[in-house]
């Protein structure tokens, strides 16, 4: 057999190279697993022609912040709160707002009522407080002119008149951008179970709270009051405070470049802050949402509002005095624990190297627990005094809880896209669907290009550098006619042909 000559063997250019790995499609949102929300979640889904998604993590969190207060679930590892932190990634334009506001419509309704009432007990109290001022000024008066028995009394009816009447607590249930410092004052001064819910989640992800001096311990927060755990504030001049009972159910919306950010962060995930959100980023159906499609239900979502009315307007299991929640434990049954126990033992295998959850094994090993927490909220919204969990509840559950795991393992990777390669993405796609031309000069990407971050020279021409680099563009010689007119610097863009 002849030897081939190298010299004889034809090159072939292997073509632009892609920046990123493809993130595949996620799994469609297991809508029936809702059990009692799913109505309220298809309704909200049918007037917007949103994501399933998106309406139905706004509904596991309002239902959590209803029933945390009352309930904390069996889990395999004991009790823990039925309390659930979601991350809901969404770009701008996919009505997330929308979602949202008729699934909070009740919280919101409710908590307004409840400051009204505050501001006639506030009124109230200014009066108790007036008055108390008053006595005591007439009997620290007495005590000063007073002697022998006559003093004595005084001093008596001023220990007998107590301390100052004690201000109305907030009646608040729900924050948006808190810090750690106005968190804790919010759980001393007002309910002991609270939401922080935001459709605009940025500003929380990058806001004060999480600023560079202030995020390892806004995350430790956090992480605790998921645990259930007391929260613990010691400031030089102010003492200590523990707050036990108390209770956080979370909701964020964010942008995809903002989840990107945040979920590249090696703190947010060292410290497990983010593995314990139910994380999803469905694909936008911006474009297919026609109102001939649209149907509506308002009688789920005025069966939700009620159902969400009834519950806030229960009383909480606390201690009047501390206002620590002393929720009840809800039980697994046999059959629901056996389950989750199998469902445990498939994704722990799973988490060996090599297998599917080997690198998302901060995820991986709360599925079980997320499990159980949302079978309790789902158990605790159908009724707060059910007597256990039932095995089609969490099977339920075990359904959202595999779903929101597989979400974290397909968007894991993508978050570790450095922000320089996300920008040479955006533009090489615009290049190759919307450019009308082979050729593009620095000054167009600058000028044309619908990329915030390009609109400088400097950051266009990186940029470009990037994609030329990845064989998406070509230097073209200088002074080359390029529309007319012979061009300084302009390159020739190659794959327009090239699936994207």
């Amino acid at each position: 057999m002849n030897a081939v000559n190298p010299t004889q063997i034809e090159y072939l250019p292997e073509g632009p190279q892609p920046l990123v790995r493809a993130t595949p499609m996620g799994q469609p949102y297991p809508v029936s697993a809702l059990g009692p929300l799913g109505e309220a979640v298809a309704a909200v889904q049918g007037m917007t022609l949103a994501p399933f998604a998106i309406p139905a993590g706004s509904a596991l969190a309002v239902a959590s912040l209803a029933v945390q207060g009352f309930v904390d679930v069996e889990t395999l590892n004991g009790a823990r709160p039925v309390s659930l932190y979601v991350l809901t990634v969404a770009e701008s334009g996919e009505r997330k707002s929308s979602c949202d506001a008729p699934l909070m419509m009740a919280l919101r309704s409710f908590e307004k009522t409840e400051a009204k009432a505050q501001r006639e007990e506030l009124e109230s109290w200014k009066n108790d407080c007036a008055i108390w001022k008053g006595e005591r000024d007439s009997i620290l008066g007495e005590v000063r002119k007073a002697k022998g028995e006559k003093k004595t009394a005084a001093t008596a009816d001023l220990r007998a008149l107590g301390g100052e009447p004690i201000a109305p607590s907030s009646t608040d249930r729900t924050v948006t951008e808190p810090t750690f410092e106005g968190l804790t004052r919010k759980f001393a001064e007002g309910m002991p179970t609270l939401g922080i819910f935001s459709d605009e989640g940025g500003q929380f992800l990058g806001g004060f709270a999480m600023a560079k001096d202030n995020r390892q311990k806004t995350l430790a927060a956090l992480n605790d009051l998921w645990q259930g755990n007391p929260i613990r504030r010691t400031r030089a001049g102010e003492g200590s405070i523990t707050l036990d009972g108390r209770r956080l159910a979370v909701h964020l919306m964010v942008q995809p470049g903002v989840a990107r950010f945040f979920m590249a962060d090696p703190m947010t995930g060292d410290t497990g802050f983010l593995p314990r959100f139910l994380i999803c980023e469905p694909s936008s159906t911006i474009g297919t949402r026609l109102q001939s499609k649209m149907h509506f239900n308002p009688a789920a979502l005025d069966a939700f509002g009620g159902r969400l009315h009834q519950i806030l307007n229960t009383p909480l299991p606390m201690d009047l005095e501390t206002r620590e929640l002393v929720p009840r434990l809800l039980p697994l049954s046999p059959g629901a624990r056996e389950l989750l126990a199998a469902y445990s033992d498939q994704v722990e295998l799973e988490q060996a190297p090599d297998k599917r959850f080997a690198y998302v094994k901060g995820y991986a090993s709360k599925s079980a627990e997320q499990a159980a927490r949302i079978a309790g909220v789902l158990t605790a919204w159908s009724d707060l005094n059910a007597p256990e969990v039932t095995l089609g509840t969490m099977a339920d559950a075990i359904t959202l809880a595999a779903f929101y795991l597989s979400e974290a393992v397909r968007l894991v990777d993508a978050a570790t896209v450095s922000a320089e390669i996300e920008k040479a993405e955006k533009l090489r796609v615009w290049l190759l669907n919307c450019w009308p031309h082979d050729e593009i000069l620095p000054s167009e990407v600058v000028q044309r290009a619908p990329i915030s971050a390009l609109r400088e020279s400097p950051a266009a021409k990186a940029t470009i550098r990037m994609l030329a680099a990845h064989g998406w563009l070509v230097l073209l010689p200088k002074d080359q006619p390029i529309r007319g007119a012979p061009r300084k610097e302009a390159w020739r863009i190659v794959g327009k042909h090239y699936e994207i």
